[in-house]
């Protein structure tokens, strides 16, 4: 069931609930949920009618300035008339799956920003994306081991270590980690964006 932008526009604002079509079959059904691009629509009822059963009212409900103009839109065609009530049930999913993308990638960005800022401060370098490469191929890695791996005294890594928990992207498994799944995201954009 085609609807025009601008109608959709009024389901979405409660000017328009129901749409009259000619069909050979209905392409829309009683409590269907078609996606529009102004998000999902409730199908409440498909009724057939004659032209004569269509009022003023309904014309009125579907945004028309009278019953003529209603019936003047429906083309003869051959089929059946429907009434079809219907709402704006919630906003496109797709909409917001894409604004969530975003947030997520500018928190990426945000988290890696950070740590490269952390690597500059620090005078082991690029610890963080060793430390997350190394959590990542040895996961539940013993801490002690990790210091041995890394070539650093644990009492040096312990602070660090936790700083990369405080940002969500290890695990702590009594006195093992491993990384989560926040943290193998980051650890791949750390190596895509790596400086060359």
């Amino acid at each position: 069931m085609l609807l025009k932008i601008d109608t959709l526009t009024c389901i979405k604002c409660n000017e328009v609930s129901l749409a009259s079509r000619q069909w050979r079959r209905p392409t829309v059904k009683s409590d269907g949920r078609p996606h529009t691009t102004g998000g999902e629509l409730r199908i409440d009822e498909v009724r057939p009618v004659t032209s004569r059963a269509l009022t003023s009212v309904d014309a009125a409900a579907a945004r028309f300035e009278s019953r003529q103009a209603l019936l003047g839109r429906l083309c003869d065609g051959g089929g059946d008339i429907y009434r079809v009530a219907l709402v704006l049930d919630q906003l496109d999913q797709r909409h917001a799956l894409r604004e969530e993308d975003r947030r997520r990638e500018a928190e990426l960005a945000s988290v890696v920003t950070r740590l490269r800022h952390m690597d500059t401060r620090s005078a082991d370098g690029t610890w963080t994306e060793r430390v997350l490469s190394l959590i990542d191929t040895q996961p539940y890695i013993p801490v002690r081991l990790l210091a041995a791996e890394l070539d650093c005294e644990w009492d040096r890594l312990k602070p660090n270590v936790r700083k990369l928990k405080n940002l969500g992207l290890t695990i702590s498994h009594g006195t093992a980690y491993s990384l989560s799944a926040r943290g193998r995201a980051v650890l791949a954009e750390l190596k895509a964006t790596r400086p060359a």
